[in-house]
């Protein structure tokens, strides 16, 4: 079953948040991971306003976005992230 990691991100180091941006797609990709949301334009619906940036990633299931997750490769990219965003992740179980 898949599953879809969904990360809102709000960029305090837009320069430094790059650095991330070119680590993670490697990172992602080696679990088989597949970017649907990567930015772009959004509008709130519903709700309070959403200002940050948002993120989506399809994985063939949970234990393979944990796994990516919990990797040298993405831990590394993560690194670089420190101190350029605060990002809240969770991971979700398609249908």
């Amino acid at each position: 079953m898949p599953a879809y990691l969904i990360a809102r991100v709000e960029v305090t180091d837009p320069a430094k948040y790059e650095n991330y941006k070119a680590l993670s797609p490697a990172a992602l990709a080696a679990f088989e991971g597949r970017f649907l949301v990567r930015g772009g334009a959004h509008e709130t619906l519903e709700g309070p306003a959403e200002t940050g940036r948002l993120v989506v990633v399809e994985f063939p299931d949970i234990a393979r976005a944990k796994a990516c997750y919990d990797s040298a490769q993405y831990q590394a990219a993560k690194a670089e992230r420190e101190g350029a965003a605060e990002m809240q992740m969770v991971v979700v179980e398609g249908v």
